[in-house]
C-alpha cells in the first residue's frame, strides 16, 4: 500500500495580491519571521518560535496567514515542515519587494 503524502496548500503565483501582502505584513511579528527567512535556509516552526520568543501556536498562526498570503512555502518533511519564503514567486510577481522588505 503506497504512502500518501499531505498536500499542504499554496496560493498560485497569479493569486498573489500586493494589497493582501502588505495587510499580513503590516504586523510587526509577521515581518520580522519574512526577515528571518530572508538568508533561503528553511526554517521549522518550533526554531522560528525560539527566535521570536514567542510561543509556538502563536508562530504557528502567522505563519499560517504568510502562507496563505503567499509569502512562505511549507515543505512536510516527515512529521516536521521546513518554512520558506517564495522567493522566485515574490520576485516574480513583484520585483523588488522582497529586497526592500528584508533591509
Amino acid at each position: 500500500m503506497a504512502a500518501t503524502r499531505e498536500k499542504i496548500p499554496h496560493p498560485p503565483i497569479e493569486a498573489l495580491d500586493l494589497a493582501t501582502i502588505m495587510r499580513t505584513l503590516g504586523d510587526p511579528a509577521r515581518l520580522e519571521i519574512v526577515r528571518l527567512l530572508a538568508d533561503d535556509e528553511p526554517r521549522m516552526c518550533s526554531e522560528i518560535s525560539r527566535l521570536m520568543g514567542q510561543p509556538v501556536s502563536t508562530c504557528s498562526y502567522h505563519l499560517k496567514l504568510l502562507r496563505d498570503a503567499g509569502l512562505t512555502r511549507a515543505r512536510a518533511d516527515g512529521t516536521q515542515r521546513l518554512i520558506s519564503l517564495r522567493r522566485d514567486d515574490v520576485e516574480a510577481r513583484f520585483p523588488g519587494l522582497l529586497e526592500v522588505l528584508t533591509r
